[in-house]
C-alpha cells in the first residue's frame, strides 16, 4: 500500500481516538483550549527558531559558505509549523519534536541516512552500458 495513502487514512483515526480519550479525561472545552494553546505556542516558537535559522544562513552566505544545514532546518521548521496548525495531539507532538534543535537533528540524521541508502542503490541499478555508432561519419 502506498505510504501516503496509509498516512492519510491512519492520522485522522489516531487523532480522533486521542480526541475522544483526552476529551473524556479533561473535558471538551479544555481539550479544544489545549489544541489552540499548543498551536499558538508552537507557531510562535517555530517563528523564533525560523528567524534564527535565517540569520545563521545569511551569516554563512556572507562567509561564502553554502548554508545546507540552515536550508534543511528551515524546511523542517516549515513542516513542523504545518503540523502544529493541524488540529490534533499526535501532529502537535511531532511538530513540537521537530521544533527543538536536538530532536530535529535526530530526525534529519535518520531520514538523510535512509535517503542516501536508497539513492546509492538506485543509482547503481540505473546504469545502461552500450555502444554507439556516429552515422554522420559514414556520409
Amino acid at each position: 500500500m502506498n505510504t501516503l495513502l496509509f498516512l492519510i487514512i491512519c492520522i485522522p483515526i489516531i487523532e480522533i481516538y486521542l480526541f475522544i480519550n483526552i476529551g473524556s479525561q479533561i473535558g471538551a472545552f479544555n481539550t479544544i483550549s489545549l489544541i489552540f494553546l499548543t498551536a499558538i505556542i508552537g507557531l510562535a516558537y517555530a517563528r523564533h527558531e525560523g528567524f534564527g535559522a535565517l540569520r545563521s544562513g545569511v551569516s554563512k552566505l556572507m562567509k561564502d559558505e553554502v548554508p545546507i544545514y540552515e536550508m534543511i532546518t528551515g524546511a523542517t521548521l516549515a513542516f513542523a509549523a504545518m503540523l502544529l496548525i493541524l488540529p490534533g495531539f499526535a501532529t502537535d507532538t511531532l511538530g513540537v519534536l521537530l521544533i527543538f534543535p536536538y530532536t530535529r537533528k535526530i530526525f534529519t540524521k535518520y531520514f538523510s541516512k535512509n535517503y542516501y541508502k536508497k539513492k546509492s542503490t538506485t543509482e547503481e541499478k540505473n546504469f545502461i552500458d552500450g555502444e554507439y555508432k556516429d552515422m554522420d561519419d559514414e556520409k
